[in-house]
């Protein structure tokens, strides 16, 4: 009789399930379990999922369902805990809810693994709610609960909402750990809001919660992105003070500031000291090296820093070799553009619309022009706006006027969308070649077209009517420049 019950249970069980919408997660990032790790130990002997139960959860939850004695919630936490962390989400509310109703207890690990799944869905109303009926239930919310609320509030720059979350629980008696000041300092210093993350970061440690590296990471990251340099080394010397060690993360910060500020001696000494303490640079560190060498005219050794990286199984990717080429193209070497655009295709790389653009650029640059239409019909990408206004730009000035109208009339054919970019470009080339009239009706056009002209747009005409000694156009056009409220450049 028990038997027949149990099976019928799994039944409906498995009906339910079905009418669900399973195995559909949200796209974010795995939930923090590691607070209870005991969750994601296999299963007791009795109830291992092998291969083909993970592949079908709904077989497993049915297999335990009809299990005597029923398994322990324990159990099905660790079922729950899996499904969560392969961003099964709505599978683990609807197992929660079908457990609810066939008067299956939960209990406080369960209820946290529930809400972290709909933090992750954006379901904050009812996960705010399942917490009041867990509360009056007996389970006060901990530290797991808060860390899964305020990551998803984070996740959606709901930063300021999670510092008063974190108000609240405090004094509820529930005091934020380590992993929850560094959500909200990362945060922080996502949106540019370093002041408030260095704030928190100084309430961390008056809290007595001591920072990690990954707290270090983030507001060195936010200072360095701010162009706070200064600060963000001394911040690296007081983590080393307190005995934190910086990691490749750390160090590749502060590299990729020190490039950007074109200070490239900074950031070779970076570079060493991270070699120096045995930190192994990644992919990152050696695409920010790279490009600090192409931009100082070091071509040679950047090459040469490419091939180290693969020496160290460090594998390249399209950005390295997109700022290699880019590089090379500005100093005209194109012999050694081909090698490595030859040499992507080896690795398999995608070359993408930057790459080919790049190219383009290059060969225009070097008086190559059939190369560069060669290199422009041979694209594996689609070509962006920035295509073809480097092809038209490239074709007018290697004296190939005609051709660029015929590319010209093609992008206006093709239905693609102008901006006014491509539009002042067309104009320029126009009023230069003399074509002011042709030029005048493209400008005319630009209202019929939805695009409005801007400054550059009426003082290249002017221009064009000035060369042609066509004062009063030139007159007229300069004050309905003003009447639109454009001052010129």
């Amino acid at each position: 009789m028990k038997r027949s019950i149990s099976i019928s249970i799994a039944s409906k069980a498995k009906d339910f399930l079905n009418r669900r919408l399973l195995g559909i997660g949200n796209p974010l990032t795995p939930p923090f379990f590691s607070r209870y790790s005991y969750m994601t130990r296999t299963l007791s002997t009795s109830m291992r999922p092998n291969k083909t139960d993970l592949k079908d959860p709904i077989k497993l939850f049915c297999r335990m369902l009809e299990s005597r004695p029923l398994p322990s919630i324990v159990e099905f936490s660790k079922l729950l805990s899996r499904l969560a962390k392969t961003k099964k989400f709505d599978l683990v509310i609807s197992l929660f809810n079908q457990m609810e109703t066939l008067g299956i207890t939960h209990d406080l690990y369960t209820y946290n693994i529930l809400i972290n799944c709909l933090c992750r869905c954006s379901r904050f109303s009812i996960a705010l709610s399942v917490i009041g009926k867990m509360m009056k239930l007996g389970y006060e919310p901990d530290v797991v609960t808060l860390s899964s609320l305020i990551n998803g509030l984070c996740q959606r720059n709901r930063v300021f909402d999670a510092i008063e979350l974190v108000a609240k629980m405090e004094a509820m008696g529930c005091n934020p750990d380590v992993v929850i000041y560094n959500t909200i300092i990362d945060c922080f210093c996502k949106n540019r809001l370093v002041n408030n993350a260095l704030e928190l970061f100084d309430q961390m440690d008056r809290s007595g919660v001591k920072a990690d590296v990954v707290t270090y990471n983030s507001l060195i990251t936010g200072l360095c992105s701010s162009g706070r340099c200064n600060d963000a080394d001394l911040l690296l010397k007081d983590m080393v003070m307190r005995n934190i060690a910086p990691n490749v993360v750390t160090f590749t910060a502060l590299i990729v500031a020190s490039v950007k500020e074109g200070n490239l001696l900074e950031a070779e000494k970076l570079y060493k000291e991270m070699i120096y303490r045995s930190i192994v640079p990644d992919v990152f560190t050696y695409n920010s090296m790279i490009n600090g060498l192409c931009m100082h005219g070091r071509l040679d050794e950047a090459k040469g820093m490419l091939e180290l990286m693969v020496a160290k199984a460090c594998l390249p990717d399209t950005v390295t070799y997109n700022t290699l080429i880019n590089g090379f193209c500005k100093s005209n070497r194109v012999d050694d553009v081909m090698k490595l655009f030859t040499e992507m295709s080896r690795r398999g790389l995608v070359r993408d619309t930057v790459t080919y653009n790049t190219i383009i650029q290059g060969y225009f640059q070097v008086g190559k022009p059939n190369a560069a239409q060669g290199i422009f019909t041979r694209m594996d990408s689609s070509p962006n706006l920035r295509t073809y206004s480097i092809l038209l730009y490239g074709l007018f000035n290697n004296g190939k006027v005609e051709k660029a109208l015929v590319v010209f009339e093609d992008m206006q054919k093709s239905g693609m969308y102008l901006d006014i970019t491509t539009y002042n470009i067309m104009i320029h080339i126009m009023c230069k070649a003399g074509y002011v009239e042709d030029a005048w009706d493209l400008f005319c056009s630009l209202a019929f077209n939805g695009v409005e002209p801007d400054v550059v747009s009426y003082t290249t005409m002017i221009s064009g009517f000035c060369r042609k000694r066509l004062w009063h156009e030139a007159d007229e056009l300069y004050s309905k420049m003003h009447e639109d409220g454009l001052l010129p450049l």
